[in-house]
């Protein structure tokens, strides 16, 4: 019995020594006993937090929940912990991957209230959990007077054995996982189809129906992840599977936009983007962060007509690329445009003399995530009362180049050129030839390069779509008399003025300043736009196409050009397989004459990305 007492009045003192050392730890001025929490995920409502603390509970020890607090958002998180052991339990657990790799560490001051476990009030405790994760500490009164060793006889305490860890949560017998899988509703079936599929697990119908193709689907997902491929999954395995799918989403911030102005409610990637401005008929998101990503919503009052035009309208930004797949209907239209640097998608209907609806603009190389967020967006997009004010964030900024705050899809640059014959082929400068992606004539006509002189500066192009040309130009059979008048037609700006402009000069010589042949010195000023423009006579016959200015570091004055001449274009049509047309003899045509003559057959050709 003695020795039973002294055991016990040893075990107490052992526990004292040990308060009053955690005591004073606790009173160290370094604050390392700060309650602090791994952050782990968030959820917008008590259904999805819910799941998400049984989900992670059943995968993780020292599982926690947390109201934020006013914006309707809840987390779980793990802790508490002091801050050395957070750090070091957050890089252990993002490198297993058992956690996602944006987690991070949270002080309890983030947090409005505890949720998890029902009666926990951890973020009032003062006590943090030690590092092994495992065990609550003591919690300690720091108003406690120190406690006096009293002197003992030497004893051997019985030893104390460890504190057996918390067993894992016991996952349902096939049995059970049958049951439970009873209760799911049909889009929750198919739901779980998509996440195989998406998982490679799965390449049938999504139909929310459990045949042996998806049975062994859902084998094969248990072998690949450690679990017995019993072809049935259990509430656990399921809710696995439906975070690796929706990992993909984790940073993102899917949160539910409504829009009261907009007459919209929908979800928007608010961890990437925030709400700008309004620019009627748009309500911009833009990006914050390193993602760069943006939404538009559409709200406008209209009728069919209004609809088809805001289609053409968005096919001219910037933010819709010429490439992808477009479709128009009576009272609605998508358009998807791709480049090297983005992809967007729009997609807008007309109900009730209104239409609405968005874009999401995202960058090339990130499909996985574009297309599930795209997806969330089109299944969460539900129209509400209002439309937008067409005055809603007027400013007097005004541009050619901007439609409602978006920049107007514009080309590398501009030149020049004339039609040589009546299916639409034109000469122009040998410039674009290896510069453009896609080479466009009159703004919106495809065209192909069918031959090119490097030598000589010119090149020819065909449209994709037949033409007929308004004039063809008649290209001169001798070569120009020395100080003759001549007119150029050219966009000198780039077609900003929608048509082309007229320079005048003289004829200085019939060869280059080295003595080249097919090529005219000209006494006239000229910008880069004028480039690849026809050279004429004052009858208006073609003498030449205008060449782009001398490289190489000469600088000539400002009123020399050049231009190859009439019978170097011939000679390089024909190649081409196209029939030159010539001139015949005429009398000197009038300034009116002249342009009416230069408009119908200058072109301007445009290069783009």
């Amino acid at each position: 019995m003695t020795r039973t007492f002294l055991a016990a009045t040893f075990a107490l003192l052992v526990g004292v020594a040990i308060a009053f050392a955690q005591q004073s730890t606790a009173q160290a001025p370094t604050g390392a006993q700060d309650l602090v929490w791994v952050q782990i995920e968030a959820q917008p409502n008590l259904a999805a937090i819910n799941e998400a603390l049984r989900r992670r509970s059943g995968q993780l020890q020292d599982v926690n929940g947390f109201d934020l607090g006013g914006s309707g958002w809840y987390v779980v998180a793990l802790g508490p912990y002091t801050a050395e052991n957070a750090d070091e339990i957050l890089r252990q657990l993002r490198r297993d991957g058992r956690i996602p790799n944006d987690s991070y560490i949270a002080a309890s001051s983030e947090y409005a209230r505890q949720i998890w476990p029902v009666g926990a009030n951890l973020l009032a405790s003062g006590a943090a959990v030690p590092a092994t994760g495992g065990a609550a500490a003591l919690a300690l009164d720091e108003t406690a007077e120190p406690v006096q060793e009293p002197e003992v006889a030497a004893i051997t305490p019985e030893p104390v054995p460890e504190p057996e860890p918390a067993p894992e949560a016991a996952d349902e017998t096939p049995r059970e996982a049958r049951t439970s899988e009873r209760l799911l509703t049909a889009d929750e079936r198919a739901q779980l189809q998509i996440a195989l599929a998406w998982a490679g697990h799965y390449d049938g119908r999504i139909d929310a129906a459990f045949g042996a193709g998806t049975r062994n689907s859902m084998a094969s997902w248990q072998r690949a992840n450690g679990r017995e491929p019993t072809g049935i999954l259990t509430t656990m395995q399921r809710a696995d599977l439906l975070a690796q799918y929706n990992a993909v989403l984790d940073g993102m911030g899917m949160k539910l936009v409504s829009e009261p102005k907009m007459g919209i409610e929908m979800q928007v990637p608010l961890g990437v983007m925030k709400f700008a401005r309004y620019e009627p008929p748009f309500a911009h998101f833009d990006s914050i962060g390193d993602i760069p990503a943006r939404v538009l919503m559409i709200s406008q009052e209209g009728t069919q007509d209004t609809l088809f035009g805001l289609y053409d309208i968005m096919q001219t930004l910037e933010i819709v690329p010429k490439d992808g797949p477009r479709e128009r209907g009576n009272d609605s239209f998508t358009l998807t445009g791709q480049n090297a640097r983005m992809i967007s998608h729009t997609e807008a209907r007309l109900e009730n003399d209104k239409i609405k609806g968005f874009t999401l603009i995202w960058p090339t190389g990130d499909e996985e995530r574009r297309t599930r967020i795209l997806g969330v967006m089109q299944d969460s997009f539900a129209r509400t009362d209002g439309v937008l004010d067409p005055a809603a964030g007027a400013n007097d900024a005004q541009s050619i180049d901007l439609v409602s705050g978006l920049a107007i899809r514009k080309p590398l640059f501009s030149r020049s050129g004339f039609y040589v014959d009546g299916r639409g082929t034109v000469v122009t400068t040998s410039e674009i030839v290896g510069a453009c992606g896609r080479i466009t004539i009159e703004d919106d006509r495809d065209a192909d390069i069918t031959a090119s002189d490097a030598a000589l500066g010119v090149a020819v192009l065909r449209p994709k779509a037949a033409m007929a040309p308004i004039g063809v130009a008649a290209l001169a059979g001798t070569a120009p008399r020395l100080q003759s008048e001549v007119t150029v037609a050219g966009y000198s700006y780039g077609g900003v003025l929608g048509a082309p402009s007229l320079i005048f000069g003289k004829v200085s010589d019939v060869r280059g300043l080295d003595g080249q042949e097919n090529v005219a010195r000209l006494a006239l000023s000229a910008l880069e736009g004028d480039v690849g423009g026809p050279v004429m006579d004052a009858s208006g016959a073609v003498l030449g196409m205008l060449l782009p200015r001398m490289q190489g570091g000469r600088v000539l004055p400002g009123d020399v050009a050049f231009a190859a001449d009439a019978a170097a274009l011939s000679r390089v049509l024909i190649e081409a397989g196209a029939t030159p047309v010539t001139a015949a003899s005429g009398a000197a045509l009038a300034p009116a004459q002249m342009a009416e003559r230069a408009n119908g057959m200058t072109v301007l050709v445009s290069c783009w990305e």
